[in-house]
């Protein structure tokens, strides 16, 4: 009997539970299907689709290099899948679990309709195996890290299947090309070709280099310039390796820097718990007190500060080069992710849901979930977060982590500046790089009366 695989943010051909077992069952119809409609606001933004487009082109080749063949439809994933089964005489789908609340709510009508064979497939452990010594699902961080080091090691890695069984026939499929997923006019991801490979290959080259490399994350991955992260998020997003591959290819290092990192898989683990508990996470605050606070109007008075932001012309060279790192390849530096976030929330008074909405666009690795616990943390809005009134000052920042190099990479009006002043230029040695936009006490000070007003209901 003819099994369909539904592929989403898990393509890749080794470790993926849903095609392994479709593949023992019998030949397998591989299919992945670009529904816009049910993330609504949350559709793949411009550079996920860029990434989304190479890496499908990537899937393709080695499927079709084991014999098979990537089916693509376009339109709901319900009705898409339901029509290949009867095309091709099917009535399993084989699935890996998805968390977001567009596809839990997809999964529930797929489950009506044909039989749905759901595994666990792309975290540490399934979202809700971690739990109180009550039963219920952790809240914080800490104690859901903890109780999960407690369950590790996570399953074995799947093996990569040598062969696929086919169909006899395949169903009809649209072309990548006509899903139009590649910006063109203009096309603004010549910085991201520049920047990133794409696809599983891709992703196990990545790996192999981090192996080499882990040791020094924990103290490595603050400083910008010598960028001591793994770069693995995106290949993790659209599950071109899995985290369980990963767990099990650095279980063995015996560095602190493999320590830290192994808790940002956690971390990456505890979104998606999070958005178990609160489906509506990247779209209301969980402090309901927030709800509250007088955010400045992003499409009136404060739009040309959130356009400065956006621009990397905020005047604060470690906020604007992080933001220009983001536009030119899809990505931001970890470190600067946070002082970018926290200028956009507390100096300019913006809703975190504006700045969760411009990386959910320009982020080749948007996630939804870890999107969402990342802003609420650094908001102070979320349900275990910094607090609002911890206020990064991103001159010190930028000096402290020595972000001078990086400045110079991402703000060249600035790379005549000797590290001593490029963190905090004089007006007079900014050439055409722009003043500050607001000067740090000042922002500061509106934005602790802000939150005063709140806390004063």
């Amino acid at each position: 009997m003819i099994q369909i695989v539904w592929l989403r943010r898990d393509l890749r051909l080794g470790d993926n539970p849903a095609l392994h077992h479709a593949a023992k069952a019998g030949p397998v119809v591989c299919v992945y299907v670009l529904d816009d409609a049910r993330a609504k606001g949350h559709a793949y933004g411009g550079a996920s689709r860029w990434w989304l487009h190479h890496s499908l082109e990537s899937l393709a080749r080695s499927l079709e290099a084991k014999g098979s063949r990537l089916i693509l439809r376009r339109g709901d994933a319900v009705e898409e899948l339901t029509k290949v089964a009867a095309e091709v005489g099917a009535t399993t789908v084989h699935a890996n679990r998805h968390y977001e609340p567009w596809w839990r709510k997809a999964q529930s009508e797929l489950k009506e309709r044909l039989d749905l064979q759901l595994h666990d497939a792309n975290y540490l452990l399934p979202p809700g195996a971690v739990t109180t010594g009550s039963g219920t699902p952790y809240k914080i961080y800490t104690p859901f890290s903890k109780a999960t080091l407690e369950q590790l090691p996570p399953r074995d890695a799947l093996p990569e299947l040598e062969t696929l069984s086919s169909p006899e026939t395949w169903p009809a499929s649209d072309a990548l090309e006509d899903w139009s997923l590649l910006p063109t006019r203009p096309d603004w991801a010549g910085g991201m070709r520049d920047f990133w490979q794409v696809g599983e290959a891709a992703a196990h080259e990545r790996l192999d280099w981090w192996a080499d490399h882990v040791a020094d994350y924990d103290e490595g991955r603050n400083f910008p310039l010598v960028d001591k992260t793994s770069q693995l998020s995106p290949h993790l997003h659209f599950g071109e390796v899995s985290p369980v591959q990963i767990w099990h290819a650095l279980k063995d290092r015996r560095s602190a820097g493999w320590k830290t990192f192994e808790k940002e898989l956690i971390w990456r683990d505890y979104a998606q718990n999070a958005i178990c508990q609160f489906p509506a996470y990247a779209t209301q605050s969980y402090r309901e007190e927030f709800d509250k606070l007088q955010w400045r109007d992003h499409t009136g008075e404060a739009a040309a500060d959130l356009a400065a932001w956006q621009q990397g012309m905020t005047g604060y060279p470690i906020v604007d080069a992080g933001m220009r790192q983001l536009w030119q390849t899809g990505w931001m530096h970890n470190r600067v992710r946070m002082i970018a976030a926290s200028f956009l929330i507390k100096h300019l008074l913006i809703d975190w849901r504006v700045g969760e909405k411009w990386f959910w666009d320009t982020l080749v690795d948007a996630d939804y979930a870890s999107n969402a616990c990342n802003w609420q943390w650094v908001a102070g809005t979320g349900v275990d977060s910094n607090m609002f009134v911890r206020i990064m000052a991103p001159l010190s920042q930028s000096e402290k982590f020595d972000a001078a190099g990086y400045i110079r990479a991402y703000v060249p009006e600035l790379k005549h500046l000797p590290d001593s002043e490029i963190h905090d230029p004089a007006d007079n040695r900014r050439g055409r790089y722009p003043r500050r936009i607001i000067e740090h006490r000042e922002a500061r000070e509106r934005a602790l009366s802000a939150y005063k007003a709140v806390k004063a209901g």
